[in-house]
């Protein structure tokens, strides 16, 4: 296609996906509850004929592979296409969930081209797969709850939602022991007022005094526990790795375009607009970003409409581009894996002790994953992923051999290291468009429970992109307001 019919073909926003070339220009000077408004971006068709060609492409590619999936248009070693209608940063879990949401709602609204940018394809520091893969509805705020239950239904009927035709079913060998959170006196009114919480919302939970503890785990040492609660159903641990395949390959099936990339700069228009108080601000629209290819001087500008900040611990560079601040940086965590022959067996929950330390059995043969967060003034260097083999030694062994006595004959096997996406405002997920990037949406800081909350987090961020609204859960708690008035969401947990 000449460079000069590109100019003047029409495209969709969001809900329409790209407006014309003029169109664009002249958002800028739109009134700002117009600017801010994603029903003004989502209206007109998109490339008629070129997405015929591209069907064409699509159908011979496929002749080419017969019975395979992985065609060359949706995984794409060299450049990426020169124009997408919505371009998701970050491969990860919450990336393809997205990726898969947008996908699946297109099928009622017509055709949205999606690629997902990620800028490593073996996933060998991707937070999603060095996590412990752990989900569980015992939190404090209603909102994170009701994305565990919604995530976890989700995951109960996962071939439902992302078996492929011709595959094997995908099973996350989830473990179903549940989540065991464990309350000293200073803090047991914390774990009673989110039980209350907890079952309001729907959550299987149940509270266990001491004794109670003791009898169904005798393999507990229960000193200085005054109350302990459990989670009942819904709850537990499950392969990573598992999941985002799985995200990631019906969401190619669906046509969703993967790019192995990093996004190196955007280009953006700025104008100037008038709050609600008449102070002006600057609102900007981004209209390609750059992919830098790996390994490679070469680049591809895609064109856009909306651009999805799912890069993780990395979040934080996509709006620093635009001279905006985000909230998020990268956190080290150390995961543990220990022999203990003698250790607590089958019907072993995932044990979070109010000492900070916690564990989980890892597949059969008296193999647990443990660990738990330094002190604030002690976050390790996030250059690298090298583990502190002595933070285990100094903080994490002492603490597990008090609560479990056969740990204290435990044998460290191996150990590693991940990124969470650290929201340093209250340590919870950002949802939703920044008031003054109008074609970015953010799904990022989760602090640890970005995977337990990816498949409901997908959902909710397609309802924003093609709904311009939240439809399922609202989560609007979770969006940018509160990062900008610095009113954090805080969770009142018993670590």
């Amino acid at each position: 296609m000449s460079t000069c019919r590109r100019l003047h073909v029409t495209v969709r926003t969001a809900r329409g996906l790209f407006v014309s070339r003029r169109q664009t220009r002249l958002c800028g000077h739109l009134p700002s509850s117009q600017s801010l408004s994603t029903g003004t971006l989502l209206r007109n068709d998109f490339f008629k004929d070129l997405e015929s060609q591209f069907s064409a492409m699509r159908k011979k590619a496929s002749d080419a592979l017969p019975g395979s999936s992985w065609s060359p248009l949706q995984i794409n070693s060299n450049l990426p296409p020169e124009r997408a209608d919505i371009v998701i940063v970050g491969g990860g879990v919450v990336g393809w969930s997205i990726a898969y949401w947008l996908k699946q709602k297109e099928r009622v609204r017509g055709g949205v081209k999606v690629l997902v940018v990620e800028k490593d394809l073996t996933y060998s520091q991707a937070s999603t797969v060095l996590s412990a893969g752990g989900i569980r509805q015992q939190f404090s705020l209603p909102e994170n709850i009701h994305l565990s239950l919604a995530s976890a239904d989700f995951m109960r009927n996962i071939n439902e939602h992302l078996g492929v035709l011709n595959e094997d079913p995908v099973d996350l060998q989830f473990n179903h022991s549940g989540y065991l959170f464990l309350a000293s006196e200073e803090v047991a009114h914390i774990m009673e007022e989110n039980y209350s919480t907890q079952r309001n919302a729907g959550a299987k939970v149940s509270l266990l005094s001491p004794t109670q503890l003791k009898e169904k785990f005798p393999w507990m040492n229960t000193d200085g526990v005054v109350l302990a609660s459990h989670g009942l159903e819904n709850e537990g641990w499950f392969d990573p790795w598992t999941l985002l395949n799985a995200f990631r390959r019906k969401a190619l099936s669906m046509g969703a375009i993967q790019c192995c990339g990093e996004v190196t700069d955007l280009k953006y228009r700025t104008s100037r607009i008038l709050s609600a108080d008449g102070d002006e601000m600057d609102l900007r629209r981004i209209g390609s970003v750059k992919v830098q290819m790996p390994n490679s001087l070469e680049y591809q500008p895609v064109e856009c409409a909306i651009v999805v900040n799912a890069a993780g611990a990395s979040s934080a560079r996509l709006p620093e581009m635009l001279g905006i601040p985000l909230p998020v940086e990268p956190r080290k965590r150390y995961v543990y894996v220990v022999h203990c022959p003698d250790g607590p067996g089958l019907d072993t929950p995932f044990l979070v002790d109010y000492s900070g330390v916690y564990f989980r059995r890892e597949g059969l043969g008296g193999n647990y994953i443990a660990g738990m967060s330094p002190e604030e003034g002690e976050e390790p260097d996030t250059s690298n992923l090298e583990v502190d083999h002595q933070f285990f030694e100094d903080k994490v062994w002492p603490r597990l051999a008090s609560r479990v006595p056969a740990f204290e004959k435990l044998k460290v096997t191996s150990a590693w290291a991940g990124f969470y996406d650290y929201n340093t405002l209250d340590q919870n997920g950002i949802i939703g468009m920044h008031p003054l990037i109008n074609n970015m949406y953010f799904a990022t800081g989760f602090s640890g429970h970005g995977l337990q909350h990816s498949p409901a987090v997908g959902r909710a961020v397609a309802e924003l992109i093609l709904d311009g609204d939240f439809t399922t859960l609202n989560l609007s708690g979770l969006g940018f307001r509160r990062v900008l008035a610095q009113e954090p969401m805080l969770e009142r947990n018993i670590v």
